[in-house]
């Protein structure tokens, strides 16, 4: 399903880490990853995390989100994009994603924004890119901040601008499973001078570089990468182009060989590059089957998947099926015909012919279409 592509330039620099990234350069690969992946994404700043999860911690913590918070989320996303708030105390108020994006609608934010809203935190869901130019009117209109999750759109582009360069912040995942990886880790991308030296202390129990040894000025995280898992992220951030095109390359090839299906696959329109962390598919409703059927005849033939994100408002920590079912349809219908196919970076056309080949005998065979 997902998996790492690791050659001989990340041997060298984790081997190089290992040997001589000490002391003076207990730091080295970590700074140096973070500042060329800011200048990538036209950042001024960027701080590296244990995970993505933390880096979206550390900016809400930094925008003082706490109990008397709301914060605005997807419906269809993995619940790391929500738990930091909950974490926080904050309430989190789940709205509804687009047909075509999957990603945030702009109009069910707009109804759902209240005095107590604090942040609004916009999925970029499996590379798709979302509608950030009404997005931002909203967080224009409002005074709101928009927080870009783009863990999944690393090497996606909207208007020739990158995920990742969108809203006050945004968040980058370099899990095991992600294009670019370093096992686990994730990436902070900022602008704001002040936020910047806040979560840089958040990062570090109260510690930035100018404060005093064994003085913490505020009750901060342990959240502090390391040079090893930055030195294989800086290989494989410096393979980024590669890595990419091999995930798009397999979008495409998904594409070509279930044209004949009434399928729904990643968006992309003209404006947009897919950098297709994940291609994803969304059954045409005529086929009559949700995920989980189509997921276990395609399992009885070898062929593995995984569900499209469930609606975050079903799942048992939030447990709010019967308001949100009806309010954002949307995510509930397309959630409930959508599955994951397999995106390792090892795949060969073989193993994608064989795949499609599965999903071809499973749709083309299935008695329950209307």
């Amino acid at each position: 399903m997902a998996g790492a592509d690791i050659g001989d330039l990340e041997v060298e620099y984790v081997t190089d880490a290992l040997r001589n990234g000490w002391y003076d350069n207990k730091y080295y690969y970590c700074e140096t990853l973070e500042k060329e992946f800011a200048a990538y994404h036209n950042r001024k700043y960027a701080l590296m995390t244990p995970n993505c999860t933390s880096a979206i911690h550390l900016i809400l913590a930094a925008l003082g989100v706490d109990e008397n918070s709301e914060v605005i989320v997807p419906e269809c996303t993995w619940i790391a994009s929500a738990v930091s708030s909950v974490h926080l105390g904050a309430k989190v108020i789940f709205c509804d994603i687009e047909k075509d994006s999957w990603c945030l609608d702009p109009e069910s934010v707009r109804g759902a924004i209240t005095k107590n809203t604090k942040a609004i935190i916009v999925v970029d869901l499996f590379g798709n890119m979302a509608n950030w130019k009404e997005l931002q009117k909203i967080s224009e209109e409002y005074n709101i901040p928009l927080i870009e999750d783009a863990a999944e759109a690393l090497g996606s582009k909207i208007d020739n601008k990158r995920a990742g360069s969108f809203g006050l912040a945004s968040t980058f995942s370099f899990h095991n499973t992600k294009t670019m990886t370093t096992g686990e880790g994730g990436m902070l991308l900022l602008d704001d001078d002040k936020l910047f030296d806040k979560c840089v202390k958040f990062r570090d129990l109260g510690r930035g570089p100018n404060t005093k040894p064994y003085i913490n000025e505020l009750v901060g995280y342990k959240f502090m990468p390391f040079n090893v898992q930055a030195a294989l992220g800086l290989a494989q951030f410096h393979r980024l182009e590669e890595l990419v095109q091999i995930k798009r390359d397999h979008l495409n090839f998904y594409r070509n060989e279930l044209s004949e299906l009434d399928l729904q696959f990643n968006h992309e329109p003209e404006n947009v590059v897919n950098g297709a962390w994940i291609t994803s598919i969304v059954l045409g409703k005529s086929y009559n089957l949700d995920k989980t059927t189509f997921i276990n005849r395609l399992q009885l033939i070898g062929v593995p998947s995984r569900p499209f994100f469930y609606p975050l408002s079903c799942l048992p920590p939030f447990n709010d099926q019967n308001k949100y079912q009806h309010q954002n349809q949307n995510s509930y219908d397309i959630s409930n015909r959508g599955i994951n196919l397999p995106g390792a970076l090892n795949l060969s056309d073989s193993n994608l012919k064989f795949i499609c080949n599965g999903i071809k005998k499973v749709l083309l065979g299935n008695n329950n279409r209307t």
